[in-house]
């Protein structure tokens, strides 16, 4: 269903669009929840249509669970859950409200004794998880799960007394950053354009790039992929490309890149549309049911990168 008051829908695209062949790929492979997503941001789909969808994924302690995530099977709650809806909400532009004041409450009772996130809460031990992120009994805070979280719930203008503790772990862990790896300054990035204090986000985001040019986190040259390392503990080929870290013109880790790196970058992303329609996954594959659920997540994230930088055309 349409929003109501939204303008016309647009001309139905091209059968030889990359629209056109992701819409197809949606509709055959995806959730309900990623099906009325890909419908909201190209479609005209309606909010609404979103938040029942991701719902289906919430638990009475306020958390999400239920596979909301791939990787990580089962119905129980997880930070990494929880982070993925508060990316849904956001992108629908419902992140806020009793919802995610029960998100907050569920994220309080989870937390280290310093105030941030595990990656992973024991809570998953029994069920089926994705071996590159094992389950232990007292788990360590993490940027990857805290940062992200802060970072959303700053950019929504979200208030309530636990970001003042997690907020103050995420500063203390992106300025401490020595050796890092992409998906830790992915959730940096996300943190960093977001939170209140610019001056202090823009001056930890310039180190931050200088660390990633330093260590050759991004794979600056498609054509040229051996000569980027990939981080310990990916899969063989797991590399990212500066359009990984600056999903969108206005993110900080834009300026961490020459125009032709970028161009370069969001060649490649283009040309990574498989021929029935979707996008690929880079991680290790574990099982056949993770790895056709992330495929439709991919593909929306590879269409909105590639709108935000005026490269989509539908």
């Amino acid at each position: 269903m349409a929003q109501t008051g939204a303008s016309p829908l647009p001309s139905p695209p091209s059968a030889r669009s990359p629209l056109f062949r992701a819409e197809q790929f949606i509709w055959l492979t995806a959730r309900v929840l990623e099906q009325r997503l890909f419908a909201y941001h190209f479609l005209h789909g309606s909010r609404e249509a979103v938040e029942a969808a991701l719902d289906a994924y919430r638990n009475e302690d306020g958390g999400y669970g239920h596979a909301l995530e791939p990787d990580l099977r089962g119905p129980v709650s997880q930070p990494l859950h929880t982070a993925h809806a508060l990316r849904v909400l956001d992108a629908v532009e419902r992140c806020g409200g009793q919802r995610v004041e029960r998100v907050c409450r569920y994220l309080t009772s989870v937390s280290t004794p310093d105030g941030a996130l595990p990656a992973i809460h024991p809570s998953q031990r029994g069920y089926p998880t994705a071996p590159f992120v094992p389950v232990v009994d007292d788990p360590p805070s993490e940027l990857l799960a805290t940062g992200p979280v802060v970072g959303l719930l700053h950019r929504n203008e979200v208030w309530h007394a636990w970001l003042f503790r997690a907020t103050d772990f995420c500063w203390q862990a992106v300025e401490s950053l020595e050796k890092s790896h992409p998906y830790e300054v992915e959730a940096a990035v996300t943190f960093l354009d977001s939170v209140p204090d610019r001056p202090r986000a823009e001056a930890a985001a310039d180190r931050l790039g200088r660390l990633v040019r330093e260590q050759r986190l991004a794979a600056l040259d498609p054509d040229r992929l051996d000569a980027f390392p990939v981080a310990s503990g990916y899969a063989p080929g797991e590399h990212h490309f500066p359009h990984d870290f600056a999903r969108s013109p206005d993110s900080l880790a834009r300026a961490w890149f020459t125009d032709d790196e970028m161009a370069r970058s969001l060649d490649h992303l283009a040309a990574q549309q498989q021929q029935d329609g979707g996008w690929p996954i880079s991680w290790r594959r574990w099982a056949p049911a993770p790895a056709l659920e992330a495929r439709p997540l991919v593909t929306i994230e590879a269409l909105r990168t590639l709108r935000a930088y005026g490269r989509f055309v539908g």
